[in-house]
Order: structure tokens, then sequence, then C-alpha cells
């Protein structure tokens, strides 16, 4: 809800306490909010009752409480707080969560993909190395992903094994340069050793993580299942999130995108300090709880969509390598709240917390896909 919604329904409040001889008064052209000040609640304030307090011959508190009565179960807000003389302080529902996550959860592992084609006609050209030829094959991939027409060649003829053990697709491979695309020549630093001994989603990882300036590290550490190891962080929270759904239906209970409007489902309010005494306030001392921040994981869901923008424009895969592991590193505290424990039955609580894990889940899917690399849904 905007502001100027709530000003309109604050409005109609105030009309249907008229019409219905609660207040005697004209009825405002228009009614005012503002972030409420210190002391206040909410995300919404206004002084509609204290101005309405001398026409109607109430106190402004009597005509708070009438305008607060008419507010509550108004679509959109979930509480309304009467504080000082007579300020209403306003808290609406949240709908930008409930929003992302069904935007996630309809277009799948597309999701922050462009719709369309954008115009542009790239060839990247790699030189014959087998870092460069991987890191073509994924640079390819994320700018088909924002709409772009790739074709990605190599100098000469891949070695076999890097596209049966590395997964490397190339459309051709020579000295040629393709008259009419615009032609990007991809030089990275080269592997100091060879990746294919660490199969396709270790080794394209060890190529691909590190920027393609930097010097990439081929060793077992690629290999080990362990949280030093970011590979296996983000595999292993996509798996964690598809376990977690197939025990969700084997409990009977599913993800409701919807729940998330409530995001003290997901997180608790930490206690908050005594807000300075104002007129605005109840009396001296008086604190409200603080409306729940919304989850950290939900600000790097949003935030897919421009990294894998940038990733294209700036040829450089490695960033969305790494914000794979930021997503995954904040939906795991979220994991184990998920599923009842106990004698514990499925609530509301677990239902939105479900549908935040595998929008979260469909995101690194997507994100691996587009770098080569393997989701499994068992580790």
């Amino acid at each position: 809800m905007t502001p100027v919604e709530l000003s309109r329904t604050v409005l109609r409040a105030v009309r249907r306490a008229v019409d219905e001889g609660a207040l005697s008064v004209t009825v405002p052209e228009r009614v005012v909010v503002t972030p409420p000040g210190p002391g206040g609640c909410g995300d919404y304030a206004t002084n509609i009752a204290l101005r309405l307090a001398r026409p109607a011959r109430q106190p402004s508190r009597d005509v708070a409480e009438i305008l607060k009565a008419r507010l509550i179960g108004s679509d959109g807000i979930t509480g309304v707080v009467v504080t000082g003389p007579g300020f209403l302080n306003i808290s609406l529902r949240d709908t930008a969560a409930v929003t992302l996550v069904e935007e996630i959860r309809e277009r799948g592992k597309r999701y922050g993909h462009a719709i369309g084609f954008s115009g542009d006609v790239w060839q990247l050209r790699a030189v014959h190395e087998v870092r460069a030829v991987v890191l073509a094959d994924a640079l390819g991939r994320i700018m088909r992903s924002q709409g772009a027409a790739v074709r990605v060649t190599c100098t000469d003829r891949p070695a076999p094994e890097w596209e049966t053990h590395l997964g490397v697709r190339l459309d051709s491979y020579g000295k040629r340069v393709f008259p009419g695309p615009l032609v990007v020549n991809l030089r990275p630093v080269p592997a100091p050793s060879d990746p294919v001994r660490l199969g396709r989603d270790a080794g394209r990882w060890a190529l691909l993580h590190p920027a393609s300036h930097d010097r990439p590290r081929i060793g077992d550490d690629c290999l080990v299942q362990r949280e030093s190891n970011p590979l296996f962080r983000v595999r292993y929270a996509h798996a964690r999130i598809r376990a977690l759904g197939r025990n969700a239906a084997d409990l009977g209970f599913d993800a409701e995108p919807e729940l998330l409007a409530e995001p003290e489902l997901l997180t608790k309010p930490q206690p908050h300090p005594e807000p300075p005494a104002h007129p605005g306030a109840t009396s001296p001392g008086t604190t409200h709880p603080p409306k729940p921040h919304p989850h950290p994981l939900l600000t790097h869901l949003a935030d897919h969509p421009r990294v894998l923008a940038h990733a294209a424009e700036d040829r450089a895969p490695d960033r969305l390598a790494r914000h794979l592991v930021t997503v995954a590193d904040a939906v795991m505290p979220l994991l184990p709240t998920v599923l009842p424990r106990g004698a514990e039955k499925p609530s509301a609580a677990h239902r939105a917390r479900l549908a935040l894990a595998e929008a979260a889940g469909t995101v690194l899917a997507g994100g691996l896909s587009l770098l080569g690399i393997d989701a499994p849904e068992h580790i």
C-alpha cells in the first residue's frame, strides 16, 4: 500500500464514522500520512484525530479510537496503535516478499533472465586453453540469459576431454572471425594444472569462481565436502532445501508464499532501546515492539537479476558464482526452522519459511545451471 492509498483508506474510515453517526464533522478533502516520529510505531502515522477533535467536540484520543476501530481489518493494514494525544500509528502488510517469491516460483530457474531478444549479437572467442574455453562456455550461457545472441568459438579445436569431462559446448573453432557480431577475445589467467581430473562440477567451479584476472587453484580442496569449500556449501544448501520439500510433503504441508506478508513468521523482533518522550508518545518510558526487519535472504534473492545482468555486461561469471555462495550462506540458518520439531504441528511460520527456502533453492539451481554445474537433489 502506498502513502496515497493509505491516505484514502484513512479518509474512508472518517467518512464511515460520519455516516454511522460516530463523528459529526465535515469530512476533510485529504488526510496526510507521514513516517512516525520518535516514540511512534508502525509504518505511517497521522494526526487526523487531532484535527477533527475540535469540530467533533470530542477528546482527540476518543476520535482516534473511533477511527482505529474502522481502520483495523482494512486491506493491507495489520495494526493500528493510538499514541500521545491521539496520533494514529498504522502498520502495513508487507507484500514485497510475497511478490518476489511468487515471481521466483512462476519463472523457476529462468528467474532473472531477460524476456525476449535484446538485439545484441556477440562472438566469444577463446584462446586454446582450458580455462578460456570453460569461461567462454559459461559466459555464453549467462549472456544468452540476458537476451543476447551469442556464438562461442575457440582459436583451435578443443581437447576432447574438455567436452566430455567439463561439459564444454562450442559453436565452432578455428581462426575465423564471423562477420557482423561484436567480438570479445577471452584470455583469462591460465589454469596452473589440468582441471579435468576434478570432474565437471568441481573443475568448472575451480575455473569460474575466481575472477578471470586471478590465478585459479586446481587442488583437491575443490572436492572436499566441508564448509571450507564454497561449491560444497552451494550444492549442499540446494540438496537440503530439496530434502525439506520432500519431508514437508510427507508431513502434509506445502509452501505458502502469501504468508511472507507477515515478516514476524521468519524473524523475531529484537529488543530496542526506550525511545525519547515526545508529545506523540503514550507516556514517558512507553515502548512499542519494532516491526521485524525483512529476512536478509530476501535481499539476496531480489538482487539475483541484477547480478546476472552485471555478470553478462562485465564478462564475469565469477560474479554469479560468488552470489550463489552468498545466497547459500544466507539460507542455511533458516533451514533448521522449516520443519516442525517433535510433536509440533505445521504452522503458518513453517509454510512461510518453506516458501522462502524453496525460492532460494530455485535461484541456486538456476545459477548453477548457467555455470554448467549440476544442482543435486541429494548429497
